[in-house]
């Protein structure tokens, strides 16, 4: 197993198990535990300098989300990615932000488009940038313009409930070459939603969002081609 990079910044005020829960989460999402990855309990719990009941419960909130397959006894593994899952939980985002560009078109709050046009500034900011964090970074711009949409429509918990869902399908969206082309279509979606809420055209905003939610699960058979033992 790879050596586990320690929380290096651990919040004192907040339990150790959620922040290890978070941070072997996202190493999983990025796929640097890639699947099949086995899971020691007792070696994550010495790189995190933590008994082993934190772990364990993060390992547990893991296998809740799908993300680790926990044989009793046995050992902990980085799930496969099952595309079934991806699937489900790509039907729930897209229904629930579809309704979100309705909601938000009806409003045409100049305040919130202001800020949603900041955010893709901020986001084309990090397009092409180099680096082992670039491609984190970008991706977590992307997911804050869009918790943005859920903020203003008065439902920022079920921006959480789509995340924790979501893990099959962020999985597949890495293997999606992640290349300057792909961010910045991404980019020009996000322009389109924002001028279609902007123009009071709810109609226009689900056909862009619809739109900019169909690319990664239209390319299946691409990435189980190239990446045959990661996908169920």
């Amino acid at each position: 197993m790879p050596d586990p990079i320690p929380l290096l910044r651990r919040d004192r005020s907040r339990q150790a198990a959620p922040q290890v829960l978070d941070h072997l989460r996202e190493r999983i999402l990025s796929l640097e535990l890639a699947p099949g990855t086995v899971l020691s309990r007792a070696e994550l719990a010495e790189a995190y300098g933590l008994s082993q009941t934190p772990i364990r419960d993060a390992l547990l909130r893991l296998g809740e989300e799908g993300l680790v397959d926990i044989f009793p006894q046995h050992a902990t593994v980085v799930s496969r990615i099952d595309v079934a899952a991806a699937q489900e939980s790509h039907f729930l985002r897209r229904a629930i932000e579809c309704e979100l560009a309705r909601v938000l078109a009806a409003q045409a709050d100049k305040a919130l488009i202001v800020r949603l046009r900041a955010q893709i500034d901020a986001q084309a900011a990090l397009t092409g940038v180099a680096g082992a964090d670039a491609y984190p970074r970008f991706m977590a711009a992307d997911r804050a313009f869009h918790a943005l949409m859920y903020e203003a429509a008065g439902v920022p918990e079920l921006a959480e409930l789509v995340h924790r869902r979501s893990g099959h399908i962020d999985r597949l969206r890495r293997l999606h070459l992640p290349s300057a082309g792909k961010q910045r279509q991404i980019l020009r979606d996000h322009r389109r939603i924002v001028d279609a809420i902007a123009s009071g055209d709810g109609e226009a905003a689900q056909a862009a969002v619809r739109e900019h939610l169909s690319g990664t699960l239209s390319r299946i058979d691409e990435i189980r081609l190239s990446h045959p033992d990661f996908l169920t």
